[in-house]
């Protein structure tokens, strides 16, 4: 039988250099991109069976070994047809669960007929449904997995968190629950959520990730969990700016402050600080306060002069007063 070469590592998008665990994560992603309980455009269901049988075959190190022999010599949409020997070579599916990434075996459909030539799989539809009817979603590959004798750890997965800027400074206890998808044995998307308590380091800054061990997916095979990292987001402050570690805040100063000294006071996170005003400072000048910031960085006073809106009699007066006397012109 003379059929069509195909070139699995292109269906997956990864190099043939690629490791077990980059092929996995390649397959899982487009399976769950095409899953068609999840995507209903044309083609979808198509480029489902296309990645499934794909990892049929890579996720296997012996069915990857003999692929590996031909793909040197085939090139993709070539008549293909196996050298002699092939005949006995047929493998049959044993209902590995990284074989269906969870997913049900009706979803994935007929394989090509390049899979039937050089693997077989007649023992799939109807040999293996007892093993995966006993799944449940990750548990029930995790089960497989130890009667299989592989352990493998389970996925890391990353969510958004966003905080107050007082939380990222002193430190704080939060309970955020977040939505997870899953696709179950039928192949049926299943939505769960899920509730963690997680603590804010004191310092904790923009753009930091909080890891929560074990809470990403299970193992398979009796395997560690991954994780969960928190990708955290400071919410913008009515009167603090984030700039890294440091921090920012306007300092509004009247002109005769400005211009003879003064000492004032200045909002901190932990409650205030008196800082001196040299005479002549200019606006736009920073004063640091050191350790006020994040992790025990900075915080700068940026100076604002103000003037009054409304000028009193004598506060009118006197400023005329000091543009007659005055010979400063800030404009030469």
């Amino acid at each position: 039988m003379s059929v069509a070469f195909k070139e699995y590592y292109e269906t997956l998008g990864v190099p043939r250099t690629a490791s077990h665990e980059e092929i996995r994560k390649a397959y899982r992603k487009l399976a769950r991109k095409y899953h068609p309980d999840v995507n209903k455009n044309p083609g979808a269901e198509n480029k489902f069976k296309e990645a499934a049988e794909a990892y049929e075959v890579l996720g296997d190190a012996e069915k990857r070994k003999k692929y590996d022999e031909l793909g040197q010599n085939w090139k993709q949409g070539q008549e293909f047809q196996p050298p002699p020997g092939w005949e006995n070579a047929h493998f049959e599916f044993n209902g590995r669960p990284e074989s269906t990434g969870g997913f049900a075996p009706e979803d994935l459909g007929g394989f090509s007929d390049f899979f039937e030539t050089l693997f077989g799989g007649g023992g799939f539809h109807a040999a293996n449904m007892g093993d995966l009817g006993g799944m449940h979603g990750m548990g029930g590959a995790g089960r497989m997995g130890e009667r299989m004798g592989r352990k493998r750890r389970g996925e890391d997965h990353e969510a958004g968190i966003t905080i107050s800027l007082e939380d990222a400074y002193h430190g704080a206890k939060k309970s955020i629950s977040l939505q997870t998808a899953e696709v179950d044995e039928q192949g049926r998307v299943r939505r769960h959520t899920r509730t963690y308590d997680v603590k804010i380091p004191s310092g904790t800054t923009d753009g930091q990730k909080i890891r929560l061990a074990g809470q990403g997916s299970e193992g398979a095979g009796g395997g560690p969990a991954g994780d969960l990292y928190l990708l955290v987001t400071i919410e913008p402050h009515y009167v603090f700016r984030v700039k890294g570690h440091d921090l920012e805040t306007d300092l509004a100063v009247t002109p005769w402050e400005a211009a003879l000294g003064a000492k004032v006071t200045v909002r901190t996170l932990d409650g205030s600080a008196a800082i001196n005003i040299p005479p002549g400072t200019q606006s736009g000048r920073k004063i640091r306060l050191h350790g006020k910031g994040l992790r025990h960085a900075d915080l700068y006073a940026i100076v604002k002069i103000v003037v009054p809106e409304q000028l009193t009699r004598k506060e009118k007066e006197l400023f005329e007063e000091l543009a007659r006397h005055s010979a400063f012109n800030p404009r030469e």
